[in-house]
């Protein structure tokens, strides 16, 4: 088996770009160029440098979505004042509210929606330039069975995770947003309990690339023993629970990558790090905005008498949780994967 992995490995090098042999990170996209941080040879500091930025990204973000949030809360307020009008009027302005607040979000949604699919191909196309890179640092290093290993599986989850998100789950998304909204106007149960499923399996079978993707790099790690507990640990961080909504855990995976990086000497794989952030940040602060500010203003509807439309803001605010889920795992893939190359660089 070793004499085949050591082929593989002579192979794949042997397929490798000219330039990949330097060792030098590649660029990153021209989206991203501008959110890099001076400073690349030190992650932490990079790493600052890139919050700072996010930081000042986060106001026309917020204002953005703020100003969506307004003209919802404005319909809102225009259909609990008109639930007093007499006889079948109250179901027509339920109905129009909802389709008013649906026509609001559909558009800002489609956006978020391209915005996060360009995102996940574009980091996608990225993995593709820097793995090798890192795949032949590796085994300049000896380690050719490990650089083999790991460049084939995340090569492969990298495509996977890639196909599943823009083959299967993005028309899922398309097919919850339409649930909701006839759902949401016609008051079918039905409709809301399938855009449920089509949801919950959206976010399963997201969940389970990663799942599947952390056990491979526990086998790996254990085979060609050149992962130790602390790379496991790191990646179980990274990935264990943080889609479809990444909440609290991506301050967990921020700290855990963190830490296997920051005792990297590896220049190439501090430059891709950072370089994967940048490509990310800009993304995940748009559509974290408005999945926040949707989260406040559907709870906000709880004070008037519109039902139909603040349950309608509330799905549409699920979706842009499922969809800040998806960047973030194409991003934490491959920066999972960088350290682990880095571990058996550094």
């Amino acid at each position: 088996m070793r004499k085949l992995a050591l082929v593989i490995a002579i192979l794949l090098l042997a397929a490798l770009p000219v330039n990949a042999m330097d060792y030098t990170a590649p660029s990153p996209p021209e989206s991203a160029e501008g959110l890099m941080p001076a400073e690349t040879q030190s992650f932490s500091q990079g790493l600052w440098e890139l919050i700072s930025k996010g930081i000042r990204l986060m106001e026309p973000s917020l204002a953005q979505a703020g100003k969506l949030c307004v003209g919802l809360l404005a319909i809102v307020m225009l259909n609990s004042v008109l639930q007093n009008l007499p006889g079948n009027m109250k179901q027509v302005v339920a109905f129009v509210s909802t389709m008013a607040v649906a026509g609001l979000l559909l558009g800002q949604t489609s956006s978020m929606i391209h915005l996060g699919r360009e995102t996940v191909q574009e980091l996608s196309d990225y993995g593709k330039l820097l793995l090798p890179v890192l795949t032949a640092s590796l085994a300049a290093q000896g380690g050719v069975t490990s650089a083999t290993a790991l460049y084939a599986g995340t090569a492969a989850f990298d495509m996977l995770l890639g196909v599943v998100i823009s083959k299967l789950l993005i028309p899922m998304v398309y097919a919850a947003i339409i649930l909701s909204v006839v759902g949401s106007a016609t008051g079918m149960q039905r409709l809301n309990k399938l855009r449920d499923f089509v949801k919950w399996l959206a976010a399963w079978s997201l969940k389970t690339v990663l799942y599947v993707f952390t056990g491979y790099i526990t086998i790996t790690g254990v085979v060609s023993g050149s992962a130790d507990a602390t790379a496991l640990k790191v990646t179980k961080l990274t990935l264990s629970g943080m889609v479809p909504v990444v909440g609290g855990i991506l301050s967990d995976a921020s700290e855990a990558v963190l830490v296997g990086a920051g005792v990297m000497k590896n220049a190439a794989g501090i430059y891709g790090l950072l370089a994967i952030l940048a490509v990310g940040l800009s993304p995940f602060v748009k559509i974290g905005a408005h999945y926040l500010l949707l989260k406040l203003t559907a709870a906000l509807c709880g004070a008037f008498d519109a039902k139909e439309a603040g349950g309608l803001i509330q799905q549409f605010s699920g979706i842009m949780g499922l969809l800040l889920g998806m960047t973030a795992a194409m991003t934490m893939l491959l920066m999972v994967s960088t350290v682990c190359f880095m571990k058996g660089v550094g």
